[in-house]
């Protein structure tokens, strides 16, 4: 018994140890990455109040994002930013989430000199927000315009009544289920949606007038859905120029006092344990993606949804 007791602390001591060690490790490793980061940093020049270009990455989905808002705000005031450098890889998005974007760029466009620079797809809402911006540089290749609204929804009633299901709904008036998919759409419930789709259509096309100086009449005639190439968009006047990041950076030296040598600091809302993990974690998926899925399909092309 002894001896049974003797082994049974030893091995609680050599846990605890373990536990120790292994903690250790965890935080040798985390400022061994904080250390690198801080050191990128300084060589990149990216010390707080120093003068750069802030660089806002419009990636995915774009939705309403309140902190990402503020954020753009707060660096609107901020005199170590120089220009503020757009760079969109993005299919669309919501009507809100493009809208408030676009009126924090413009916000922003008035006290700061902005550029865009299309990826490879830069269209519907990730077109709208490249509006507020000086100068549009896109690829030959950029998949931009999509220039529209649109609602979706769908009717089950065929499947329902075909399961033998029969739903009821209570409505405080008869558009207050319309769109449904418990039901088919009325024509009166069709021309209201319509009422409001051609609206929010409107709003579009009134951005794309003021923000490329186009009339209405013309940017109507662009604005069915229709998505362009880069070297189509430059043609029709919906971009600037043809190019990347580096023109844009020239174009802002040449025009706007900005030397190409400053730094530019992605804008970043996130933490440092998020970035650090989200960056390792969208690596994977990314090379995941790139080995199982294939790389250069045909990407689907998001409309603004409500």
């Amino acid at each position: 018994m002894p001896l049974d007791a003797d082994l049974l602390l030893d091995r609680r001591r050599l846990k605890r140890r373990l536990s120790l060690w292994r903690a250790a490790a965890v935080l040798a490793l985390a400022g061994i990455v904080l250390a690198f980061s801080l050191a990128d940093d300084r060589a990149s020049g990216l010390l707080p109040g120093r003068a750069h270009v802030a660089r806002l990455n419009v990636t995915g989905f774009i939705g309403d994002d309140r902190k990402l808002l503020e954020e753009l705000d707060r660096l609107r005031r901020d005199d170590s930013v120089r220009a503020v450098l757009v760079a969109i890889d993005s299919p669309g998005g919501s009507v809100a989430g493009g809208e408030s974007l676009h009126a924090a760029l413009t916000r922003m466009a008035e006290d700061k000199p902005v550029v865009a620079v299309m990826g490879g797809t830069a269209a519907s809402a990730g077109y709208m927000v490249a509006l507020p911006a000086a100068r549009i540089f896109a690829h030959n290749s950029t998949v931009t315009g999509s220039i529209g609204v649109i609602l979706q929804s769908f009717d089950a009633s065929g499947l329902l009544a075909w399961l033998g299901v029969t739903p009821e709904t209570i409505a405080s008036g008869r558009f207050k289920d319309q769109p449904s998919p418990f039901r088919p759409l009325t024509e009166e419930g069709r021309a209201e949606l319509t009422r409001v789709v051609q609206d929010l259509h409107a709003q579009f096309v009134g951005m794309v007038a003021a923000g490329r100086r186009m009339e209405p009449a013309r940017v109507q005639e662009l604005a069915d859905g229709r998505v362009f190439t880069g070297r189509q968009a430059l043609e029709l006047g919906l971009v600037d120029a043809i190019g990347g990041e580096a023109e844009a950076r020239a174009w802002l030296a040449e025009t706007r006092a900005v030397p190409e040598s400053l730094p530019a600091r992605d804008i970043e809302i996130r933490g440092f344990a998020e970035r650090t993990f989200g960056a390792a974690l969208g690596f994977l998926t990314k090379t995941i993606a790139n080995e199982w899925v294939g790389v250069d399909r045909v990407r689907a092309l998001w409309q603004p949804s409500l």
